[in-house]
């Protein structure tokens, strides 16, 4: 199983912004942002309900199990 993540659809289709405009919303730096992106790392529990919290969203409608 893998971990995976809707990032881009929801900074494109619910904020209409460009990566390090959405990075600065949910307060990470844009380097880890594109990281989480494109699948090449997660973040810790801690930091993904932060996140989630951040967009009004559950953490598995940010992230999941592929």
């Amino acid at each position: 199983m893998e971990v995976k993540n809707r990032l881009k659809e929801i900074r494109m289709k619910e904020y209409a912004m460009e990566p390090g405009e959405f990075a600065a919303l949910i307060k990470v730096n844009v380097k880890t942002y594109y990281a989480w992106e494109l699948a090449n790392a997660i973040p810790s529990m801690k930091e993904g309900l932060r996140v989630a919290k951040e967009l009004h969203k559950k953490i598995d409608d940010i992230w999941y199990l592929e």
